[in-house]
């Protein structure tokens, strides 16, 4: 099997099937063996080290000229020699675009069979660990990881709907320029306890006026930009520290502002959504989720813990 998606790969994981996992995509990089696997996508602009606001310009533009925004391994492919190609057809900015994968694997030994996984709800992301596992001929195993799952997603749901008050809540894709979040983002939110009026349920995310973002007044702003680590989403934050407005947002003023690896969850829709639900849950509601509350630091400082920053304003 060959994965080209990060989420497929943590599926494949989370399966405890990596073994039959012979190639991954340029960005996978969990579990940790997947970084021992032969690589069979490339992105350029993991190289260039450009600023948000360009790479939106370059993705568009990429899209728009090329249709894709990454080139495959086909040499590579042939001699793994796949049975099964796992990839997408949900959004090109996130993969090898599905046309493309489905006409190089029909010119291969086989030829291998290309699964799609393409969900847009979390109850879609179970479905797709179920496909995964009976593509690889363990159903027994996808049932008790989905089960497991479900379990942890309830756990949430149950204690969140006891909360006295739902927060306004904005789940923040990209900050340059400001995108919401789209498709199982703002499902997560409201299973968490809170409301995001700006998120696109179900829906692809999109590029938003911050003019919007000032009238929802979020009192918990969750900056989770896609690909991004916290490390890089920090570079970006004197960016939209300097809005207009930023310094009168009821989240601000009130230290709720978080920065959480969107990388490693929320942009994955893989098993690590449910990871990203206990976050919210606990940035959203610490009195309820206190196992899962970031710690805040009063110094001003900016406080991190293996998922999440609170960025301290005061």
């Amino acid at each position: 099997m060959v994965s080209l998606l990060p989420a497929a790969t943590e599926i494949v994981g989370a399966l405890g099937l990596m073994d039959n996992l012979v190639g991954v995509s340029h960005e996978c990089d969990f579990p940790i063996e997947a970084n021992s696997r032969p690589r069979v996508t490339h992105c350029e602009i993991h190289e260039a080290g450009l600023p948000s606001d360009e790479i939106d310009r370059w993705v568009s533009e990429s899209l728009q000229t090329k249709g894709t925004l990454y080139t495959l391994n086909e040499e590579l492919m042939r001699e793994l020699q796949p049975h099964v190609i796992l990839t997408q057809k949900l959004c090109d900015v996130c993969a090898v675009g599905y046309g493309s994968v489905a006409r190089m694997a029909a010119t291969l030994p086989g030829p291998p069979r290309v699964v799609n996984l393409e969900p847009a709800t979390l109850e879609d992301v179970m479905g797709n660990i179920m496909l995964v596992a009976d593509v690889l001929d363990a159903p027994l195993r996808g049932g008790a990881v989905v089960c497991e799952l479900k379990r942890r997603v309830n756990h949430v749901r149950e204690r969140a709907a006891k909360a006295s008050a739902r927060p306004k809540t904005f789940l923040m894709e990209w900050i340059d320029p400001p995108y919401c979040s789209g498709h199982w983002g703002p499902e997560l939110v409201e299973i968490a306890g809170g409301f995001d009026s700006l998120g696109r349920k179900h829906e692809y995310s999109i590029r938003i006026p911050w003019q919007d973002v000032l009238a929802a007044q979020p009192e918990k702003l969750i900056i989770s930009c896609c690909g991004f680590s916290i490390e890089r989403t920090l570079r970006d934050l004197p960016i939209l520290q300097n809005y207009e407005g930023w310094n009168d947002l009821p989240a601000v003023k009130n230290g709720e502002v978080y920065l959480v690896n969107g990388s490693a969850y929320f942009s994955r829709p893989g098993p690590r959504l449910v990871d990203s639900l206990e976050i919210l849950a606990g940035a959203l509601h610490p009195e309820i989720f206190p196992e899962f509350a970031p710690t805040k630091f009063h110094d001003g400082s900016v406080a991190r813990l293996d998922t999440v920053f609170n960025v301290q304003t005061h």
